[in-house]
């Protein structure tokens, strides 16, 4: 059977950043592998300044993961709609441990290494 999703921890630490301001810094994120697609960090909620995204009315389903529930971020500069994602509930087992975290769309804010 070919493992479709792979979630380790990611090495090192990570920071999130939005029109300047960071809002998130974890070394406790995880890293998702899913078949051919780039990986993606995950940011563990007690790491990410929650008091800046909104959760928004958007969602989309996977069928390995579950529901994603989306973010905006409030910047000083504006808002940025559905920037950061959330599985709440993992629907799989081999999903579970996303429970929790928050994903960023590399093309609304930058994720990087420090």
């Amino acid at each position: 059977m070919v493992e479709i999703l792979k979630i380790r921890p990611a090495n090192g630490t990570w920071v999130v950043r939005a029109k300047g301001a960071v809002l998130a810094e974890s070394s406790n994120a995880l890293e998702l592998s899913e078949g051919g697609l780039s990986p993606v960090v995950y940011f563990p909620r007690g790491d990410v300044a929650m008091a800046f995204l909104e959760k928004t009315d958007s969602s989309t389903r996977c069928p390995h993961k579950g529901e994603a529930s989306y973010y905006a971020i409030h910047a000083k500069s504006g808002v940025i709609p559905d920037a950061a994602w959330s599985y709440e509930a993992p629907t799989t087992s081999a999903a579970a441990d996303l429970a929790g975290y928050l994903a960023f769309y590399g093309d609304k804010v930058t994720v990087e290494e420090l």
